[in-house]
């Protein structure tokens, strides 16, 4: 008999965890230790793994002007398909109107952060004061900003940092292994996770949570359909075995919630695609600040719910800067937990929403984020794919 796949595994962990969760609430609620874990031996892997390939990568071409042109291939995807996926929540928002009817209580969201972060305050939170202030931080993007520059260091020196390329590849190499044991456990940690939210929140959570929800994940599903789709075909991606390396990370996503889980996973399986090393782990990294397609949509459904729910009218012209102002701020916030409600904090005060539309969300915010999650990873897997077909490599 053919051995259970790890998504096998994980699926049956998500199922069990459901089960679990729904009938034992209290030992349920102490499995969330094995979803603690498991995403802490992943955190542990994101900075070593994600500086090796990419200094390996750059370093590997020789050509600081190849990788500027794969950079620029790639925020250009970036922006299209984050800006289709912002017009995509709005009209399913303005479609559906799920706030209509919405009573606002007087919740309160005092203590939820809120951000004004103006354009030369995203600028200067790409470039680190120190690599290692980075890593301990888990800032993806700062990350990758100095291993660019360091990878092109190497590149232009030569022979000379051989030594220096030859220890990234194996530290890539050594974390690819580490990454591999981990995820045997992988079904352990999503069924912790997903038994103590279950556990905490109810059943109910997973089936009757309202128009916001099911709006949320018929547009998301839209965009994977449609946008990804499409965008897959345009560039020639042989889809069915993009699905097959892309399903697992997608999995890790949804049942965790964290895409930090997700990607050492998705990194070595695009590789293992036929995703060159430099372009997987320039691009992907990237995404992560500039592709989040899921919870740019979300962004887009949730501002304009709120608003609704308050019985407040915004005409279009309104909505349309507010979309701007969401896509600018989602790119300055990377690596702050939770923030799609930090980003959604500062767009209520920008534009007199009220705060306790945020509150009313909170509930909900788990289910929420397991589907905006998701299809941020699967984004940003397909990045990769099309930048590499854009480079003229055969899938």
């Amino acid at each position: 008999m053919k051995r259970p796949s790890l998504t096998a595994w994980i699926l049956i962990a998500l199922v069990a965890g459901i089960a679990f969760g729904a009938l034992f609430p209290g030992p349920a609620q102490k499995s969330a230790i094995l979803g603690t874990i498991f995403l802490r031996l992943i955190k542990a892997i994101i900075a070593p793994l994600l500086f090796g390939t990419l200094v390996t990568g750059i370093a590997g071409t020789g050509s600081i002007k190849t990788m500027g042109r794969i950079g620029g291939k790639a925020i250009l995807y970036f922006e299209i398909v984050t800006t289709i996926a912002l017009f995509i929540g709005l009209a399913a928002v303005n479609l559906v109107q799920p706030g209509v009817g919405v009573q606002l209580g007087s919740q309160s969201a005092a203590g939820l952060p809120a951000t004004h972060q103006n354009f030369s305050d995203i600028i200067e939170h790409i470039f680190p004061t120190s690599i290692i202030d980075a890593m301990a931080r888990g800032d993806v993007l700062q990350i990758v900003v100095f291993a660019f520059i360091f990878g092109a260091a190497c590149a232009a020196v030569g022979a000379k940092a051989r030594p220096v390329v030859e220890f990234c590849d194996s530290l890539a190499e050594v974390m690819f292994r580490f990454t591999n044991y981990v995820m045997y456990f992988a079904p352990f940690g999503v069924f912790g996770a997903i038994a103590a939210a279950i556990a905490a929140r109810g059943l109910h959570v997973l089936l009757n949570l309202g128009k916001l929800v099911a709006t949320l994940y018929v547009a998301e599903a839209i965009v994977v359909v449609a946008v990804f789709g499409a965008s897959a075909v345009l560039a020639r991606v042989p889809v069915r075995r993009f699905i097959q390396y892309a399903r697992e990370p997608f999995l890790i996503a949804f049942s965790t919630a964290s895409s930090e889980a997700a990607l050492p996973l998705a990194l070595e399986n695009m590789e293992t695609f036929g995703v060159p090393k430099h372009i997987a782990a320039f691009v992907l990294p990237t995404g992560y600040s500039f592709n989040l397609v899921g919870t740019t949509l979300y962004l887009s459904l949730a501002s304009i719910f709120i608003a609704q729910a308050a019985d407040i009218h915004m005409p279009f012209s309104t909505q349309l800067v507010m979309m701007l102002t969401l896509m600018l701020t989602s790119k300055g916030v990377a690596g702050i937990p939770r923030s799609a409600l930090v980003i959604l904090a500062g767009t209520a005060a920008s534009f007199n929403l009220p705060i306790e539309g945020i509150a009313l969300l909170l509930g909900i915010d788990a289910l929420l984020d397991m589907a905006r999650t998701s299809v941020n990873v699967l984004g940003n897997c397909l990045a990769t794919a099309v930048v590499a077909r854009w480079e003229g490599v055969k899938l």
